[in-house]
């Protein structure tokens, strides 16, 4: 495989590990579980620590498997570099822990999964300015801008409502007020959208999900798509102005968030997930078929209130989605109307699970409400459109007709 021909995305991906050498002529990369790396020149082991020479320095900031899954995603979206942390939560936390500072302010998408909201509101407790905003016009992001605004932050398809981010016009304002746009992937992963096509200077994957795909490892990680001009962030500190202004932020995320902050990911699950990933593409194809087949099947159903999905007709930002994206994703919510019991219905269900994941190989529902969205309260649930009845389905690879014959009959 040459480095100069353009291949595509399952075949760079499957292919990737061998374009360094690996030991005994390995097709994946093994797992390197030492967490301590030793130099027979300790002037080269200073060097590494300096920056100056690449190499590795100690496990909390990484090591040959996680590595090469760092350059595995980098491919994926297209990049410059990539971070890997312990779980998805663990490289949002990142952004906050290495990149923002008192007094700092942010925009974020008022629709958002349910773990990164309390982290905004753990930031507005230290000092951090947060403004929620619907993103799914950028006219509302715009307002909220302030001079202090530092980043703004959106899912590219909101977990569980599944409204759509006006991914490219927010991309074109940040650009034009210098400031940092961040994206979170994770719903639509690399394969189906590529977050630097609309200006996203980093890119999040909650690696867990649809990359990972067999819900067998946590991670996740951050991507620098080299969208963004980090000599224009403020909070860049002196000593990681050293390197060349390209790689300021990613330095800084090392440093803070891996070396000091300590969310690293393991070596086994790094294994796992490299694994995973090289047939995402395979499986979000099959999973999108899934979920808009059974979507639309749930759509037509006199029983059903409700259905929230991107690859709808009727969805509110179909035609920004088709716009956007190469299919809709795994992911729809879903009410019931009135007289039909949310967990009575869950508990009919053979195939679809009762669990909390997205983006696994096994269809995997639950009742939004009353688990992964308790916590906020009925109001901030109210706010964001989420109805009590509110079920989320993650969409495995299952065959269609068992996953249609199982939602359907467990109507009654």
């Amino acid at each position: 495989m040459s480095e100069k021909k353009s291949y595509g995305f399952t075949t760079t991906i499957l292919h990737n590990d061998r374009q360094k050498p690996i030991e005994h002529g390995s097709l994946h990369k093994p797992i390197h579980t030492s967490v301590t790396f030793g130099y027979n020149d300790a002037r080269q082991l200073a060097s590494v620590f300096q920056g100056r020479e690449a190499g590795f320095r100690y496990g909390r900031q990484g090591n040959p498997t996680i590595s090469a899954l760092e350059d595995k995603i980098t491919k994926m979206e297209d990049g410059v570099s990539t971070l890997c942390f312990a779980t998805g939560m663990g490289a949002i936390g990142a952004v906050f822990q290495a990149l923002l500072r008192a007094g700092d302010h942010i925009v974020s998408s008022s629709f958002l999964f349910g773990n990164t909201n309390s982290l905004w509101q753990t930031a507005a407790g230290q000092g951090v300015e947060v403004a929620f905003a619907d993103a799914t016009d950028v006219a509302n992001v715009e307002a909220a801008l302030t001079p202090a605004t530092r980043l703004v932050f959106v899912e590219t398809i909101a977990n569980p409502r599944t409204q759509v981010a006006d991914l490219a016009r927010i991309g074109q304002l940040c650009k034009e007020r210098g400031i940092l746009f961040v994206v979170d992937n994770t719903m639509t992963s690399p394969y189906l959208f590529r977050p630097k096509t609309v200006g996203a200077g980093l890119v999040v994957n909650a690696l867990t999900k649809s990359i990972g795909g067999h819900g067998n490892a946590l991670g996740g990680s951050l991507t620098d798509t080299g969208a963004y001009d980090w000599s224009e962030f403020p909070n860049i500190a002196a000593n990681y102005k050293r390197n060349p202004p390209a790689q300021w932020g990613m330095a800084q995320l090392r440093a803070k968030a891996l070396r000091d902050f300590g969310a690293s990911l393991a070596p086994e699950a790094a294994h796992h997930i490299a694994v995973g990933a090289e047939t995402l593409a395979l499986r979000m194809e099959r999973a999108s078929a899934n979920a808009l087949a059974v979507a639309s099947m749930l759509e037509a159903d006199e029983r059903v209130a409700a259905v929230y999905y991107p690859g709808l007709a009727s969805h509110p930002q179909h035609a920004l989605a088709r716009d956007l994206f190469k299919a809709y994703g795994s992911l729809f919510s879903f009410e019931l109307k009135d007289g039909i019991d949310c967990f009575d219905y869950l508990n009919r269900l053979k195939l679809g699970i009762s669990a909390s994941n997205l983006g696994d190989t096994r269809t995997l529902v639950i009742p939004v409400s009353h688990t992964i969205f308790y916590e906020m309260g009925a109001e901030r649930r109210a706010s964001m459109g989420i109805a009590e009845s509110l079920i989320r389905v993650s969409v495995g690879i299952e065959d269609t007709a068992d996953l249609l014959d199982d939602f359907r009959s467990a109507l009654g």
